[in-house]
């Protein structure tokens, strides 16, 4: 892959747990593959400062508490606290590097989920099963 920080971000986001660059060794890249086989996560030293920028970005930690709860996923949690600062649809779909219709979809299960009839009720269920909101 190329040492570009939003492709490697994205790959993260996606569950990737390692990433090789186009110019590492064949020892590397084989390294890398076993580590991720053995639950080990690699980042190439040059990207990590980018996933640290993305870390501290972050406005909550997902619950477990919440996911077992309501059912909400990840992703779906991570929109609720958005959705609680006021952000519309477009504006979570450019933070998030989503397409705005992926946001509706999101926010329409998510109302499904929860049995709420609008975003802020998802807002409100959540802040009270713990998510910081």
């Amino acid at each position: 892959m190329e040492a570009n920080e939003v492709a490697f971000l994205r790959a993260v986001r996606e569950g990737a747990l390692g990433y090789v660059l186009k110019d590492a060794s064949a020892l590397q890249a084989v390294a890398t593959v076993r580590a991720v086989a053995s639950g080990e996560a690699v980042c190439p030293p040059q990207l990590s400062a980018a996933l640290f920028r993305c870390v501290a970005q972050q406005h909550h930690v997902p619950s477990f508490h919440v996911k077992l709860t309501l059912g909400l996923t990840n992703r779906e949690q991570q929109l609720v606290v958005l959705i609680g600062k006021g952000l519309t649809n477009k504006e979570i779909a450019c933070q998030l590097q989503l397409a705005e219709q992926t946001v509706r979809n999101h926010v329409h299960r998510m109302l499904r989920k929860v049995g709420a009839n609008n975003r802020l009720a998802v807002v409100e269920l959540c802040r009270m099963q713990g998510l910081p909101v």
